[in-house]
């Protein structure tokens, strides 16, 4: 039996698993059914390897572009 793991939206608590910045991607693993957590820099980095693995990829970095559009400039 494999845990599932419910969509939701990643939030500031959620943190890398390599580095602890904020998460933006999340791989639940197909065969465990666990999760790990990345900023978008080390989903970048391990995604042709791992997302093969997974049975979700919840990609948020576009996240990242709507905070860069918030942020004024001076």
């Amino acid at each position: 039996m494999t845990a599932a793991v419910a969509t939701r939206e990643l939030n500031t608590l959620d943190r890398c698993d390599r580095c602890g910045a904020q998460a933006y991607v999340r791989a639940v693993l197909e065969s465990s059914g666990g999760e790990l957590l990345f900023c978008g820099h080390h989903a970048r980095a391990v995604e042709a390897n791992l997302r093969p693995l997974t049975s979700e990829w919840q990609d948020e970095t576009s996240r990242l572009m709507k905070k860069a559009e918030a942020v004024p400039a001076d």
